[in-house]
């Protein structure tokens, strides 16, 4: 890698007795070289990247920000990347946060360096587990929504409207209610589970659940057997569920650590 006209983009720290195969390896970020592996300690490599600074230098970068297009396009690939990384066998990935970069390979190296007794630490929580998301929507038109009725004067009206408003705070108790009873029995079988705040905005239909699941990969068939029955459950009571995964442990990663 060069320096002076480009950055290093780091994409993931990895723990490996052998180099990550780069075999098929996708091709990154736009416009950054091949990803390549560089051992960095025993067992321990980096799998990063050169960047060009007119398009990743902080002047060229924050504008691009705003292109939600090219963030997604460059998020997409940089996912891509950390997870080929992930399917190596015997290997544990601590994936970057998208878009760390380096003036130079040896401050990409000194980083991953000084945090080495963290990213051990991390290395044993994740080792063995992967990420699964969850994600609970009250489903529009579901039960306890107004129904139609017949008026005949002022106080039916106000009466049915209370009706209508009791049913359907009633319904979002239920499947609020049902959510948090999925997040408790998936927690269960879970090494770490997180749930993220979600914020309603007008004319949206936020999650009622947002969470991340750090699940061993020796427990996948019960964790989905499990996600399954907590799917009919929130179907009874109006809500549905969405399971995605498996995915590198993206939200497993402590704040301190480079991720």
């Amino acid at each position: 890698m060069t320096t002076g006209t480009t950055a290093v983009y780091l994409y993931c720290v990895v723990r490996a007795a052998s180099r990550p195969s780069l075999t098929r390896l996708p091709p990154g970020v736009p416009g950054a070289t091949r990803p390549e592996a560089q051992r960095i300690a025993a067992s321990l490599w980096i799998v990063s990247a050169s960047v060009p600074l007119d398009a990743y230098g902080p002047d060229a970068l924050e504008p691009r920000l705003r292109d939600l297009d090219w963030v997604a396009q460059a998020a997409m690939a940089h996912e891509a990347v950390v997870e080929h990384a992930s399917r190596a066998r015997g290997a544990t990935v601590i994936p970057m946060k998208l878009f760390t970069m380096f003036s130079s390979p040896e401050r990409a190296i000194a980083d991953v360096v000084a945090r080495k007794a963290a990213i051990a630490r991390t290395m044993r929580r994740i080792a063995g587990a992967e990420e699964w998301g969850v994600r609970v929507f009250r489903r529009p038109g579901a039960p306890g929504t107004a129904r139609d009725k017949q008026v005949k004067s002022g106080a039916d009206f106000l009466r049915a409207r209370k009706e209508a408003r009791d049913a359907a705070a009633g319904a979002r108790a239920a499947a609020a209610a049902a959510a948090a009873r999925a997040f408790d029995r998936l927690s269960r079988l879970s090494r770490d589970a997180r749930a993220r705040n979600t914020r309603a905005e007008s004319g949206t239909n936020p999650p009622i659940l947002d969470a991340a699941f750090l699940v061993a990969s020796g427990s996948r068939a019960r964790f989905q057997a499990e996600a399954r029955r907590q799917t009919k459950a929130l179907t009874a009571a109006g809500a549905d569920l969405a399971l995605s995964g498996p995915w590198p442990a993206y939200n497993f990663v402590a704040s301190e650590e480079p991720a």
